[in-house]
């Protein structure tokens, strides 16, 4: 029996503003020796755990409040204004990585919340509570920014005020235009404004990995558990091919998975570095997979 064919998913990885974190805080780290970050810098333990062996120190916001004369990195997740005033108030110097398209997102909101003076409107934020990128939008709005995570939740808008909508970048276009169809559906269009803010760079690689994930018997998806990118490609590849697994490491294969399969893919999301997935792709292929 031939070897099975093992392909990696040229179109997965990580996404622009992630890689623009990763260089920025390299380059520190190559120069200095060390950097401190606010929050994980990207949601895979594997590359955290790399960074953090060249220097890089994983920080939480309470933690930030006691540094002074540092530098701290901030990841392309981005932050609330809060943020920025601590990092003034204790002479931290901010290396700033947030992604161009949330932060023109930011920019987009705190506008709308400073224009509606008379607050007239509610704004909502379609996305994951606690959510780092969603906890930096909501402070654009001094904490006022309603978050809803389904159509159930909007129960909790006010019946009587406009309704000004956004999403987090990296959520799923088909749950926004699910969204926006119910609340239409619900008010009509009168009072009720929406903007499209999905990153297309993220939304593009859903047809793209269903594609991918239909041309091989098996999947295999790399991925740390506390990307919410990764969830929604995740199922969005095992629609289409059940023979796709979670894994966040190599070690996590099992044989029994590839068992038989000619061909086998591995894919991953825009948290996911493409050293772990050619880690992968060698693992497969030491492994012989044709064999339970």
């Amino acid at each position: 029996m031939a070897e099975p064919r093992v392909e990696i998913d040229s179109k997965s990885g990580f996404c622009f503003g992630v890689t623009t974190a990763i260089r920025k805080a390299e380059e520190v780290l190559d120069s200095e020796g060390s950097l401190y970050c606010l929050g994980d810098i990207v949601h895979n333990a594997e590359e955290v755990e790399r960074l953090q062996r060249k220097g890089l120190v994983t920080i939480t916001h309470e933690e930030l409040k006691r540094l002074r004369g540092v530098k701290v990195l901030l990841r392309a997740h981005g932050e609330p204004p809060s943020t920025y005033r601590i990092a003034r108030e204790n002479n931290i110097e901010i290396i700033d990585a947030t992604c161009p398209v949330v932060l023109q997102l930011q920019r987009r909101i705190k506008a709308a919340w400073e224009a509606d003076r008379d607050k007239e409107s509610q704004i909502v934020i379609y996305g994951k509570k606690g959510h780092a990128e969603v906890n930096g939008l909501v402070g654009q709005t001094a904490g006022e920014a309603l978050v809803v995570q389904n159509v159930e939740e909007l129960e909790r808008l006010d019946p009587d005020r406009k309704i000004d909508l956004y999403s987090q970048t990296t959520s799923s276009l088909e749950g926004f235009r699910e969204m926006v169809n119910e609340i239409e559906s619900r008010r009509g269009k009168e009072g009720f404004r929406w903007s499209d803010t999905i990153c297309r760079q993220v939304a593009n690689r859903m047809t793209g990995i269903r594609e991918f994930a239909e041309s091989h018997e098996v999947v295999i998806f790399v991925c740390g558990p506390k990307s919410s990118n990764g969830k929604v490609l995740f199922e969005a590849c095992r629609e289409v091919n059940p023979r796709t697994y979670f894994i966040s490491s190599p070690a996590e294969l099992k044989p029994e998975w590839t068992a038989g399969a000619s061909s086998i893919g591995i894919c991953g999301a825009t948290s996911t570095p493409a050293w772990l997935m050619q880690q992968t792709s060698a693992q497969l292929q030491k492994t012989d997979t044709r064999k339970n």
